[in-house]
């Protein structure tokens, strides 16, 4: 009898390269990094690897005897449903085992929510993930970003490529904790 892992894909979503590595639009990608540093010897993380036939950063692990794949696409942001396409594809992953972390304009720094089956509400990532994977039926985690006064955030182009302030970095540990507890939640 072949035994089969169920596997759960963490896709945090961001723009490669070191210019955007601290930016607003990154934020996926950081909740990616604080999982793994608080918790690769609990789920034996494997170190990141870059896989070129996925466009990815990669890291494997094991959660209560399930499989669990973070992913970081090398893709910019606007071509992240690449990644996931290929790699859910390779690997047989159903859309609902698919969990999405990215930066959400919308949302006020220092709050996230957890949601599936929604639209982009115009974020380019989660548009490509959509036409990539042709449906919405996936779960998100989605990462407050905005400061509580829209007329001083200004272009969102820009906005959401400038680096938290020092009082938001202050707070970012505190509030990636929590998001990495929520993800583990839906991994379980």
């Amino acid at each position: 009898m072949l035994l089969t892992f169920h596997m759960k894909l963490i896709i945090g979503l961001g723009n490669p390269g070191l210019d955007y590595q601290k930016t607003r639009h990154n934020v996926g990608f950081m909740a990616l990094d604080h999982l793994w540093a608080d918790h690769k010897d609990d789920f034996h993380l494997t170190a990141w690897t870059n896989h070129k036939k996925f466009s990815a950063e990669i890291s494997e692990g094991i959660v209560n005897q399930e499989k669990i794949i973070l992913i970081k696409p090398n893709t910019f942001m606007n071509e992240s449903g690449r990644a996931a396409s290929a790699i859910s594809h390779y690997y047989q992953v159903a859309p609902l085992d698919i969990i999405v972390v990215h930066d959400d304009v919308d949302l006020i720094f220092g709050s996230y929510k957890i949601q599936k089956n929604i639209s982009s509400a115009g974020h380019n990532g989660i548009k490509s993930i959509i036409q990539h994977l042709k449906t919405e039926q996936f779960h998100r985690v989605r990462i407050g970003i905005a400061k509580t006064d829209k007329e001083k955030q200004g272009d969102t182009a820009k906005f959401v490529l400038n680096q938290f302030s020092l009082f938001e970095r202050l707070k970012l540990n505190k509030l990636l904790t929590q998001i990495t507890e929520e993800i583990i939640t839906l991994i379980k």
